[in-house]
């Protein structure tokens, strides 16, 4: 066993996004108001603050306004919204929405890039004592029994079989009262403590989202900083979850995205070729005639709500933002959300320290305050919006209607709607399902897969252990090309896999190629492989996407 290095501190949070950094922030905050002093340290996979961070984004500043009221002074936000439209697509029209839906209504509201965002209030962070450490990844939990103890952070410089190389680094050993986890959707650390604890014993399935964007820059202010667009309809089949977004940034660069739920039928649904359809759309066309494509990212996005949300605290453990699901899937909103949770965290651990004791009991205080918040009572208004898209296109947006008018409830008169994990909806379609549209590469308006991981920056060493990991490819070989035609092909936004089985005498031959060095760190693989068989964890602390300006 290597020796490795033991560090000890009060509180750790692992994932430097907006929930950890707000939950720093107010800790931090607290103490300097008593005059005492605690150990707070953020730990964040990428090789900067931010360099992971990826949303929409519209920002509502209602955290923000809470926890740094002067922060309209010098935070990085792209331009107040200014205008909203709602845009419902056929294949060649557009029918602009007479009136936009009030969960979408966004005055008041911040056009923002969260990667800009999480290096500022990373900069905060600092300034409130807490230490921020890029380039460690959080890679297993530590325990005594049933209690959270620590963190070991991943190893450094070991080779493609996983032997040290003359540049080894051990991981450490980060000792804390309290693991916070804020590692967005889908962390690995939490999946460790869920498959360990009932976590999620009496809630619903979460349910995901693929995310999959692109900057442009325009060549003229064609589309205003602070315009905002959402649209509905094409390129989806009505049966499948999803919609486009349109963002106006600073310095005519346009935000563009589309949404596909991972709980989708066909298995060759694929969400990076429908936002290369939804490009190909004649309105999303014009609006990128002559412009150039700058960046690309994707992300997963907990859609579930309310009732999928686990339990947000144990013996030394919390979980906080996209990890414990704090997103309104209603109003395509989770910064102010996750900030919140991640400031009533920081609440309770400062009551924590009075009695010293880090327990279920004493951290599940943290329950309570979220039930008694604003953002309980905003998350419990979508309760059951993204349930209702079960049944379809037209039932989901009956539903969401409804809700408006009842406080959540299920098409008007049902207080919990049952969900089911996404990847069990995928339908065995035979060796050769369906095939979904697909778009015309033109490396103008539309480009595949590789063109756009070159776009999102991603680079990982090659000579190192493969970071996903496929417990059996048997499976994918003689069960999953069988039954659903290998969907790892059409999912993943980034073209990591790539499976090399032809038919030889009755049954297939050959091997999974997983090409992870093409990975932008979206989860979606752990996710919607329907057989539950991959697993995401972090490589090389440093490495993964740079979402400049995403």
């Amino acid at each position: 066993m290597p020796q490795r290095d033991q560090l000890e501190v009060d509180v750790l949070f692992v994932g430097a996004g907006p929930a950890s950094l707000a939950g720093a922030i107010h800790l931090g905050r607290l103490a300097a108001e008593a005059g005492k002093a605690h150990e707070i340290l953020v730990i964040e996979k990428g090789g900067e603050v931010g360099h992971h961070g990826l949303s929409g984004a519209v920002m509502d500043p209602r955290a923000l306004d809470e926890l740094l009221p002067d922060w309209r002074q010098s935070a990085p936000v792209e331009a107040a919204v200014n205008t909203d439209e709602l845009w419902l697509l056929t294949r060649g029209g557009k029918v602009k929405a007479p009136f936009t839906p009030p969960p979408l209504r966004n005055h008041g509201k911040y056009v923002a890039s969260l990667q800009k965002m999480c290096k500022w209030l990373g900069e905060r962070a600092e300034e409130c004592g807490a230490q921020v450490f890029p380039s460690f990844p959080g890679q297993e939990l530590l325990w005594d029994g049933d209690r959270v103890v620590g963190v070991r952070t991943g190893d450094k410089g070991l080779d493609h079989n996983g032997q040290p190389k003359s540049n080894y680094e051990p991981g450490a050993d980060i000792l804390a009262k309290v693991v916070v986890l804020g590692e967005g959707p889908r962390g690995t650390l939490a999946k460790q403590a869920m498959e360990r604890l009932p976590l999620e014993a009496g809630r619903e399935p979460q349910v995901y989202a693929a995310g999959v964007k692109e900057l442009w820059q325009l060549p003229d202010e064609r589309f205003k900083a602070g315009a905002v667009v959402h649209t509905l309809g094409y390129p989806l089949p009505p049966e499948t979850f999803g919609g486009g977004f349109i963002y106006g940034m600073r310095g005519n660069v346009l935000d563009i995205g589309f949404v596909t739920g991972l709980d989708y039928k066909n298995p060759t649904t694929d969400p990076h070729n429908e936002l290369q359809r939804f490009k190909e759309h004649p309105a999303i066309r014009a609006l990128l005639a002559d412009a150039k494509l700058i960046r690309y990212g994707a992300k997963a996005i907990p859609e579930g709500g309310l009732f999928a949300m686990p339990r947000l605290a144990s013996d030394g453990l919390m979980l906080i933002g996209d990890t414990a699901g704090f997103l309104n899937g209603m109003r395509l909103k989770g910064i102010h959300l996750g900030m919140k949770s991640g400031m009533l965290a920081a609440e309770t651990i400062w009551e924590a320290f009075a009695t010293e004791r880090f327990d279920a009991e004493t951290l599940g205080a943290y329950e309570q305050r979220f039930r008694d918040s604003w953002a309980y009572a905003e998350l419990r208004t979508a309760r059951n919006f993204h349930q209702g898209f079960n049944r379809g296109l037209l039932a989901g947006l009956l539903n969401a209607g409804l809700a408006t008018f009842t406080g959540g409830a299920g098409f008007g008169v049902i207080d919990r709607l049952k969900g089911e994990p996404g990847y069990a909806r995928m339908e065995k379609m035979g060796w050769t399902p369906p095939p979904t549209p697909r778009a015309t590469v033109d490396n103008v308006l539309t480009f595949d897969k590789l063109t756009d991981v070159y776009n999102s920056g991603t680079m990982h060493e090659e000579n190192q252990p493969c970071h996903l990991k496929v417990t059996d490819t048997d499976i994918c070989r003689d069960r999953c090309t069988v039954e659903y035609g290998n969907p790892c092909r059409y999912f993943c936004p980034a073209a990591v896999y790539e499976p090399l089985f032809e038919p030889v005498d009755g049954r297939f031959e050959g091997r999974l190629q997983i090409n992870f060095t093409n990975c932008v760190h979206c989860k979606t693989c752990d996710i919607a492989d329907p057989y539950q068989i991959i697993t995401w964890v972090p490589p090389q602390g440093g490495e993964g996407p740079v979402y400049t300006g995403m």
